[in-house]
């Protein structure tokens, strides 16, 4: 039995049918085809797109030519009320100094440093949990949003200001998909954008929680006693080219892309996998006994979890939390033996590439073990971008590996999951891809 995959629209409907379905879920607005094909252009009277699987192409957009292949102007067109002038949203020269300022804090023996609050918030979540069916998506948000806070501010999810945060995300997430209709039509303006009237107004209300945090912050900088965390870290760093810092409102919107990259991507990835560990028991009996190593916070303990690694792996390969990148070609460009004018969106799928029936051996079976074979370590290679390729990357990429999988490890040392009957989860791209009526698990403490 495969894990649960979104049902693909018939090959070709009209564009106001497409509209209808990706209003919907971006994932089951698509053909089986794109599984496929190597590369697939969609063209209608308003706006030309190409869809792209080759790895070599994928390669130019995201690795060789990064400057030629700017981020899409518009995605911001759903997201930019949250993310502002976000480090998510910008290109050129304003992305590049973002980059410069914020690349820092995540460097190296950063991650050994901010491990004790990961731990921490791992701890906090087992603690949460209680026997019985819950709905685990709401169970893994809580945890990562632990994380974040930890991590950036040093505060705990409880926190007053934190869980006033966290609660008004929560309203907004599920109002907003990653990907805008307008990242691939060219809306006039009369026409209604698709996400929900309150959206807007949720934004600037979390925008307005995050700038309370920042404050704070900034005067516990001047006054010598913020500590030395991921917010102080990227707030006293200096731009080496310019010697400029972060302004508090540039700060904000930083915050606000953390958040919603470090919060709603690691909730996805982490109810995934604990679905897909009720569904293959032998895979969590293997995770639980790994888990037994977590017994003090110590860093090295996570060379201690290399299964629970491989199936943290796995489960970002069929359920990549962003499924779809967008870019934009800057000049007209020739690829395989179609032209693509200045101007097109050059759409990249992690959702598509990771499951390509060309590339990988049974693409839509959950198989932990395939990173060790040779195909698995080619398709790692060639085909996998969970985090991105290139000089756009993740930044946080390392810190949610070891987030996840450390997580994972520590539910599963302390609770069984089962899955619950007639509750299959059906994935659906809200922001992040999610299951469309939650993820339903059984919970029940483990015999140690």
């Amino acid at each position: 039995m495969s894990p649960p995959k979104p049902p693909s629209r018939p090959d070709r409907v009209s564009l106001w049918r497409y509209m209808q379905l990706f209003r919907a879920d971006i994932l089951s607005a698509q053909p089986a085809r794109l599984y496929r094909a190597w590369m697939a252009e969609f063209r209608t009277p308003f706006f030309r797109s190409f869809l792209m699987n080759q790895p070599d192409l994928v390669k130019t957009v995201l690795k060789d030519r990064p400057d030629d292949f700017p981020k899409s102007d518009r995605i911001g067109e759903g997201l930019r009320p949250l993310l502002g002038n976000s480090v998510f949203l910008t290109n050129g020269d304003v992305w590049k100094r973002q980059r410069r300022i914020i690349d820092p804090a995540f460097e190296g023996g950063r991650l050994r440093e901010t491990f004790p609050a990961i731990w921490n918030a791992s701890e906090a979540a087992a603690g949460r949990l209680q026997e019985g069916v819950s709905e685990i998506e709401a169970q893994t948000s809580h945890a990562a949003a632990d994380v974040i806070f930890r991590t950036l501010f040093s505060i705990p999810i409880e926190n007053e200001l934190a869980a006033a945060v966290f609660e008004e995300f929560r309203t907004y997430q599920r109002s907003q998909p990653i990907l805008n209709l307008a990242a691939f039509v060219p809306l006039p303006r009369w026409m209604p954008r698709l996400f929900r009237g309150d959206t807007r107004a949720s934004a600037a209300r979390i925008r307005a929680l995050i700038t309370q945090l920042v404050v704070q912050r900034a005067d516990e900088i001047a006054l010598g006693t913020a500590p030395q965390d991921l917010a102080t870290k990227i707030m006293t760093t200096a731009d080496p080219v310019t010697g400029e810092t972060f302004s508090p409102e540039e700060m904000v919107d930083q915050v606000a892309i953390f958040f919603l990259a470090g919060h709603e991507t690691s909730a996805s990835a982490l109810a995934w996998a604990l679905y897909l560990m009720a569904l293959y028991p032998d895979w969590q009996d293997k995770v639980a006994a790994e888990a037994q190593a977590l017994e003090i916070c110590d860093f090295s303990v996570m060379s201690k979890l290399p299964i629970t690694r491989d199936v943290f792996r796995e489960t970002l390969r069929l359920y990549p939390p962003v499924p779809m990148m967008v870019r934009q070609a800057t000049q007209t460009e020739q690829f395989r033996d179609r032209s693509a004018p200045r101007g097109s969106q050059l759409v990249i799928s992690p959702w598509h590439l990771h499951r390509h029936e060309r590339l990988w051996e049974r693409p839509d079976d959950f198989d932990p073990a395939r990173w060790h074979t040779e195909n698995g370590k080619s398709c790692q290679r060639d085909a996998y971008i969970p985090f991105s390729a290139g000089a756009r990357v993740c930044t946080g990429a390392g810190f949610a590996m070891v987030e996840g999988v450390l997580i994972l490890a520590r539910l599963l040392r302390d609770f069984e999951v089962e899955t619950v009957p007639n509750r299959d989860p059906v994935p659906v791209a809200h922001l992040t891809v999610r299951a469309r009526d939650g993820i339903w698990l059984n919970l029940r403490k483990r015999q140690r």
